[in-house]
């Protein structure tokens, strides 16, 4: 069996936990994700930013990759791609209200992909959910 993008596993560990999502347009945000679910290897879930009900899509690429993320057009039922999520966090539950931050750009680590092995990933201590990187 396909190895799980090490994103997507930390996505479905959280939630439906709020988790605070980092996109490669540079924006983030806190979500709420529901119907996160794998088929075999390819993950799908479905949510909203906590300050906006508009719905987004989060999938993994053809390749599996990357979890990439859409949200659908007020307008009509249109999705429009947003961006690769870059990092996710574990949000505490009383302090959801950094909706809207971006990542330092002076900070390297701040674009760079969770798709590659890291050494330590520091959480609130609230909502620690273990997840082994190398499954």
């Amino acid at each position: 069996m396909a190895e799980l993008n090490p994103v997507a596993k930390q996505i479905d560990t959280i939630s439906p936990a709020p988790v605070r999502l980092f996109l490669s347009d540079g924006s983030s945000g806190v979500f709420e994700i529901h119907n996160a679910e794998f088929f075999q290897a390819e993950f799908q879930g479905e949510g909203h930013r906590i300050d906006d009900e508009t719905p987004y899509r989060f999938m993994t690429s053809d390749d599996g990759e990357e979890v990439i993320a859409g949200r659908r057009s007020d307008s009509s039922d249109e999705w429009t791609f947003v961006g690769e999520v870059l990092r996710v966090e574990a949000v505490d539950q009383n302090n959801t209200d950094d909706t809207h931050s971006t990542p330092d750009n002076g900070n390297e680590a701040s674009t760079e992909s969770t798709t590659e092995a890291t050494d330590e990933i520091t959480l609130d201590p609230e909502n620690i959910n273990e997840v082994n990187m190398e499954d």
